[in-house]
């Protein structure tokens, strides 16, 4: 599949200078940011579903200083 975007010339400026700071095409570059994006947001979705997982379990966090003391670190 291929599309086109509209970019001013600031923009194509910077993505190109992107794309070719890391020796890659433009095409690629421009998928690489859009596949991070989509990550980002599906790791913070997951990140927010165990939060809520581990309120509603009620369990309780505690200093990392109880721990060490237990296992003698």
């Amino acid at each position: 599949m291929s599309f086109s975007i509209r970019l001013t010339d600031e923009e194509r400026k910077l993505a190109e200078s992107y794309a070719r700071i890391h020796s890659i095409s433009l095409g690629e570059a421009f998928k690489k940011a859009l596949f991070e994006r989509i990550e980002d947001e599906f790791d913070l979705v997951a990140a927010d579903e165990a939060y809520d997982e581990y309120e509603k379990s009620g369990k309780k966090s505690r200093p990392i200083e109880e721990l060490w003391r237990e296992t003698g670190l």
